[in-house]
Formats: C-alpha cells, sequence, structure tokens
C-alpha cells in the first residue's frame, strides 16, 4: 500500500456525470463578473452588434465576449491568443463563457471595436461601488504608470536623436572602410566574399544618412518634434534607471484610499506627470460624487499652476515638497527638518527656536509667484546647532505664497487622512509617498519639541541624534568607524561636518 496521498483514476466512471458548476466555488470573483455584466445594458452602453441580426449567421454575444475581456485583465491574461487557449482549458472560463472557445480574432475585434463601450462599462462599475457606499471616505490618490508601446526605440525620432545619428553613422562607415582595407590583404576567395558583405552594409548606412536628412525636417515639423513610426501616437519617455526609457504611454489611476478600488482612469502620451493632477482630480470628483475630495500625489505632481486651479473645484491637493536644496549631500538640515506652524505662521528648527516670516520676498519665473523667506538671526547667532544647519550667517526657509493651497502639505497630515497608513498598490503603480513619510518621521521623531518630556532643558537642542552629539576634541582618540573595513580599503570618512564643542 503507497504511503502516499493517491488521486482519482482517470478511466473512473462516474454513475451521474458532475455538473460544471460543481467546480466553482460559491465566493468565485468568476460569479460577481456573470452577475455585473448580466446586468448591464449593453446597447445603450455602445456595444457593437448588441442587438443580434436578424439574417445571417450567429455570432457570439458581446456580453459573452466582455466576460472573458474583464477575467482576463482580472487574472492579468490581457494578450488575445492566450484568452483563447484559457477558454479551452480553464475551468472558471468554462464556467463563465458555457464551454464557448471564440479564436484569437474574435477577442482581439471585440476590443478593437468596443472601445469606448469598455470604458462605459469601467463607468458603470464605479457607479456601483458609489452606490454600495465603497468611496465614503472622500480621500483618493493618484499615480502614473508607463506602459511600453508597439514602437521600437529604433523607431522613434526626436530632435536630439537625429542630430546624434549621423555621427553614428559616420562611425560606422569609417570603420566598415577600415575592415575592407584589411580584406584586400587576405586571400582572394574570402577577401571577395567580405568585401561584398562590408560594401552592402556601407551603401545601407549612406541610404540611411539620406533618409535621416528627411526624418530631421519632419521632426521638425512636428508639434512636439517627435515622430513615431509604428505607433504614431507614442513618444519616448524617461524611465527610473539612468539611460534607459521607453516609447509608451503614460497612464494615469486614480484609487480610493479606504478600499483601494480605481475610481478613474485616462491615457496620455505626456511623459510628465506635472500637469495631471487637476484633470486626475476632476475624473475622481465626477466618478466618486464628492463636493469635496482629497487628492494625495507625490513630488511628481508638484506644480504650482495645478495647485492654484484646484481652488473652487472642491479638490484639496496633499502632495510633498520637492527636494531642491544641496543640504542634504553636505549632510545639513533639510527643509524636511523644519516643522511649519500654520496657525501661528512660523517654522519650527532643529534646537527649536521659532524662524518667523520677514518682509523679504523672492520672484519665481511665474508671474504673481513668489517665496516667502523665515529666518531668526538672533537664535541662529548664538546656536550650538549652526554648524549642521547653516554656513551662512542665518538659515532660511523658503515657502510658497500659495501653499495654503495645499501643496507640500505633511506627511503626518497624509497618515490622518488616510487613518495612519497609504494607499496599497490597487493600479498600475503604488502611491508612493514613502521617500516624503520616511523623511518627515525622521524629523519628526528627533525634533526636540518631541523630547522634551524626556531630556533636560540644557541637552534638548542635542538629545535623541548621534549626529548632533559634539565632535572629538583636538588629541583625543578617534571613533570607532561605523563601516566594515576590509583588508587593504582605507576607512570611510564621514561627510557631514563636524560639530565644534562648545566649552561650559
Amino acid at each position: 500500500m503507497s504511503r502516499f496521498i493517491a488521486g482519482d483514476d482517470r478511466r473512473q466512471s462516474t454513475l451521474l456525470p458532475d455538473c460544471l458548476d460543481d467546480y466553482v466555488a460559491a465566493d468565485n470573483p468568476v460569479r460577481l463578473v456573470e452577475v455585473f455584466v448580466d446586468e448591464l445594458d449593453l446597447a445603450t452602453l455602445g456595444f457593437v452588434r448588441a442587438v443580434p441580426e436578424a439574417t445571417g449567421r450567429p455570432a457570439y454575444d458581446p456580453a459573452t465576449l466582455l466576460k472573458i475581456y474583464l477575467y482576463g485583465y482580472l487574472n492579468r491574461v490581457p494578450s488575445s491568443r492566450r484568452l483563447e487557449r484559457e477558454t479551452q482549458r480553464n475551468i472558471e472560463l468554462m464556467w463563465l463563457t458555457g464551454r464557448l472557445m471564440p479564436d484569437f480574432k474574435t477577442l482581439a475585434d471585440f476590443r478593437k471595436n468596443n472601445g469606448p463601450a469598455i470604458q462605459a462599462t469601467c463607468a458603470q462599475f464605479v457607479v456601483l461601488c458609489r452606490r454600495l457606499n465603497l468611496f465614503s471616505k472622500a480621500v483618493v490618490a493618484i499615480d502614473g504608470s508607463r506602459f511600453k508601446a508597439v514602437n521600437n526605440r529604433d523607431k522613434n525620432f526626436t530632435v536630439a536623436k537625429v542630430e546624434a545619428r549621423p555621427a553614428q553613422v559616420e562611425t560606422s562607415v569609417a570603420r566598415y572602410l577600415a575592415a575592407l582595407d584589411r580584406a584586400d590583404r587576405q586571400p582572394s576567395d574570402v577577401a571577395e566574399a567580405r568585401t561584398t558583405r562590408l560594401t552592402e552594409k556601407i551603401t545601407a548606412l549612406r541610404e540611411q544618412m539620406k533618409d535621416l536628412q528627411a526624418m530631421r525636417q519632419q521632426v521638425e515639423e512636428a508639434p512636439e518634434q517627435q515622430v513615431s513610426l509604428t505607433d504614431p501616437d507614442a513618444r519616448s519617455m524617461a524611465t527610473s534607471g539612468k539611460g534607459t526609457g521607453i516609447v509608451g504611454y503614460n497612464v494615469q489611476a486614480a484609487v480610493d484610499a479606504e478600499h483601494h478600488l480605481i475610481v478613474a482612469h485616462a491615457v496620455t502620451n505626456v511623459g510628465s506627470d506635472r500637469a495631471q493632477l487637476v484633470p486626475m482630480g476632476l475624473l475622481a470628483q465626477e466618478a466618486t460624487g464628492c463636493t469635496t475630495l482629497t487628492v494625495l500625489a507625490d513630488r511628481g505632481y508638484l506644480n504650482g499652476d495645478q495647485v492654484l486651479a484646484c481652488e473652487g473645484t472642491g479638490l484639496l491637493p496633499c502632495v510633498p515638497k520637492t527636494l531642491t536644496s544641496g543640504h542634504a549631500k553636505l549632510g545639513l538640515f533639510t527643509g524636511q527638518d523644519f516643522i511649519y506652524d500654520a496657525e501661528k505662521d512660523h517654522y519650527t528648527c532643529p534646537a527649536g527656536q521659532h524662524l518667523t516670516k520677514g518682509l523679504a520676498r523672492s520672484d519665481r519665473r511665474a508671474e504673481d509667484d513668489a517665496m516667502d523667506h523665515y529666518r531668526n538671526p538672533a537664535a541662529c547667532a548664538g546656536c550650538t546647532l549652526k554648524p549642521r544647519c547653516t554656513p551662512a550667517k542665518t538659515r532660511r526657509v523658503k515657502r510658497w505664497v500659495h501653499d495654503r493651497a495645499g501643496a507640500g502639505r505633511r506627511t503626518p497630515r497624509l497618515r490622518t487622512l488616510l487613518g495612519g497608513g497609504t494607499p496599497r498598490q490597487s493600479g498600475p503603480r503604488r502611491h508612493r509617498a514613502r521617500d516624503s513619510d520616511r523623511a518627515s518621521r525622521r524629523a519628526h521623531a528627533a525634533h526636540p519639541a518631541r523630547l522634551r518630556r524626556r531630556a533636560p532643558a540644557a541637552l534638548q537642542p542635542l538629545q535623541g541624534r548621534r549626529d548632533l552629539q559634539p565632535a572629538r576634541r583636538p588629541g583625543t582618540e578617534p571613533d570607532r568607524p561605523r563601516h566594515r573595513q576590509g583588508p587593504g580599503r582605507p576607512a570611510r570618512r564621514d561627510p557631514r561636518p563636524a560639530v565644534a564643542a562648545r566649552s561650559g
């Protein structure tokens, strides 16, 4: 007798045949797809051939094809050919379609001919979620993801590419000409075959030079000075990797912060997110039906014009400030270490001093766009933390005059709105507030105002942070290096400036 778990015999017959419905559990999500699609009015939504013709061969019901389409995207099967294969072997799709097996061409044509109707179906699902009170918190998080188009990078041309390509072609031609000279010194049979091959490559490169001249004129005449040959709407976009990029689209998604449902989505060929705050906020506001909607976004959405445009629309943007200062590289305090008090209109520095707003303002490039300056020269003059703060006479913190609109709100405010967390990934990419969240927690935990219960008043400016302790005096033994020092490798030097010790 075998000691392993044994399965059923494939040739075993049963008295009564199995029912297909028995293979799908009662709580399987595929049953929700069935109920949702059956309740839709496909003709009103605009599906092609929703009303069958009186003559001709019967076609597949658009409801059946829509169920396959939705099931594929719920289970990460977007390919039409893979969906065709799944209908032949997937028990859930067999249950959903009644064992129908449309070919990939039918599925691809359905997707191509019913784009607006499928988008209207998504809107109907949002309406259903709103009726079920799933958007009760009036907080959404927006983010964008870049999706690659069916357009090779070599088939995308910009002004920079067209200007750089001739030099690359000339280098290749020179390399092939040098190879021709070497081929002439080889035996005749080998040289003839190699010479023919190199000559063909040189001819092709020279033809490419002529095409580049025509493409340069076409690129300069294009509205965005960019041309994609295979997919004309696709655009070149930078990605996080250095020296990398794709030719594709920027897909924007707004996700409900409570139940992590996609509220609204849009596709654009603009690689930057800086102009998408208001459009996505208005789409989410329309979908949720909320008159006042809090919109969370990462630093990529920080744009003064977009933040000002939110006023009067019911949108409350919460966007972290962009880290543009060079203090972090120098090991100095950054703007995240200064906490703003909106009621008193001042900043509190790491030493516990208040920086008040001065009369000076610095103008920016846009009209009616200026920065307020906050400082406290008297406190900076005798501050023990000044070497860790600024090399200037006094530290200044700049704040946008329109910051009341909500740009640059601190992460503790975001955490309060979200109930102590951030939205999980429900759309193309996770909402990224982690960088600013980490910096704000560091400043929040190290701030002397949180340490006064534990530290004496004389130690408050230095208590709680290792890097705020006074530097060693000359002649004393150095501290042990914090990094592991391998054999033959010099110890790393701490790039942070030392803090001069104050006497008694």
